[in-house]
């Protein structure tokens, strides 16, 4: 589940819309929305930041998508309210505030371009393949956009000193055929020419791309992995996005070529899926730290019955998790499973790294709209209805 998140200011209800799209729930993705709806409870429970005011908010599935990006880019700026579940009456609309999301880097773009011309804040909280592209640096193009994660110049340079650390200067390069791969790519390429590393073959893929473009990439690796006379390259530097990565891999997994040395982007070289294939053993590059979200699995696992029939994004991610359904002929779900015997990526809280990064984005625009609230020496709710999206961009808070 990708979610593109709104965050809307509300002062008599939380609301939430799920807009789904003909994909399947990704668990871990999941995991990631449901931290949004964690901090911003535990910000509207708050009694210090943003006292009286509620914190609304939307999440749109993107599918991954660049067209229904846009769309929903295009929805928010023209302030259109979609269909939306809520236990309370909201009798009016929100104000929107800022927008948590994209996912990617190149969907993050497109929506900037549609966002930034209304001067609403986008703070981007996901790790890559969500929005690392250092092209999104750039203030001049894209003057509301923030993050809580760094751009992949870093992650550039350090894969780049990695490779020279260990004396690896022969090496072949993968790369997701996106902005993220391609531009992080292109940052690592140049830092390794300065370190006297040498590329014998650079290639781009994307997930969707035919499977004869898959199979010209794989057999590409495995040419120079197996023919040792012909190359000296046993180091294979992956800046890949995990949905590609894992296509990648299983195609690979066809014909396994032997162990070599993987190197690898944040996106995917902490995912233990992608680890469990044999020829990527010792695989190393860089992550972003662990971190300790306190009563955050507890949240995930207190899921009502009622909730979950209360939501088809929910509803479905049951059903798949615990392969029951409410109107086929499988199983019939009964509300008593249990999710602490789950084991799944939505219930896995041992390493919370991108979960993170959405956590401190929430705290980030609540913060920036505290700020823009309580500098008024005459604080009234009038005032608070005034707010504009612009007083919460020019925030010290996201500025900083």
């Amino acid at each position: 589940f990708v979610a593109t998140c709104q965050i809307t200011l509300s002062f008599k209800c939380i609301r939430y819309t799920l807009i789904l799209c003909v994909c399947r729930i990704d668990p871990r993705e999941l995991r990631f929305s449901r931290a949004m709806i964690f901090a911003i409870e535990e910000i509207n429970n708050s009694t210090e930041l943003l006292p009286g005011v509620k914190l609304g908010y939307q999440i749109h599935d993107s599918c991954a998508s660049v067209p229904v990006a846009v769309h929903v880019a295009f929805q928010l700026a023209n302030g259109h309210d979609s269909v939306f579940h809520t236990a309370d009456e909201c009798s009016q609309s929100g104000t929107v505030m800022a927008v948590i999301g994209e996912s990617g880097s190149t969907p993050s773009i497109s929506m900037s371009r549609v966002i930034g011309s209304f001067k609403i804040p986008q703070v981007d909280s996901f790790v890559s393949p969500y929005s690392t592209c250092a092209c999104l640096s750039d203030k001049k193009q894209y003057p509301t956009f923030f993050r809580t994660i760094p751009s992949d110049q870093f992650q550039a340079d350090a894969l780049a000193k990695l490779v020279k650390h260990f004396g690896w200067t022969w090496i072949g390069a993968v790369r997701s055929d996106s902005d993220y791969g391609n531009n992080g790519m292109a940052a690592f390429l140049e830092v390794a020419l300065r370190e006297g590393i040498c590329v014998e073959y650079s290639e781009a893929f994307y997930r969707t791309n035919p499977r004869s473009k898959i199979q010209r990439v794989a057999d590409i690796i495995r040419r120079f992995l197996y023919d040792l006379h012909m190359s000296t390259s046993k180091v294979v530097v992956a800046f890949v996005a995990i949905g590609d990565m894992k296509v990648l891999l299983e195609e690979l997994a066809q014909e396994p070529p032997p162990p070599r040395q993987w190197v690898g982007s944040e996106a995917w070289i902490t995912e233990p899926q992608l680890l469990s294939y044999t020829f990527c053993a010792g695989a190393i590059g860089v992550a972003i730290q662990q971190s300790v979200i306190p009563g955050f699995r507890d949240f995930l696992l207190d899921l009502s019955p009622s909730e979950v029939r209360g939501s088809s994004v929910l509803t479905e991610f049951w059903e798949d998790a615990f392969n029951c359904s409410n109107y086929t002929s499988k199983r019939m779900c009964n509300g008593k499973e249990d999710l602490t015997t789950l084991q799944s990526p939505y219930t896995d809280t041992s390493q919370l790294r991108i979960t993170n990064m959405m956590y401190k984005a929430v705290y980030a625009i609540a913060h920036a709209i505290h700020n823009a609230l309580f500098q008024k020496v005459n604080f009234t709710l009038l005032q608070t209805q005034r707010l504009e999206s612009k007083e919460v961009w020019q925030s010290n808070t996201l500025l900083n």
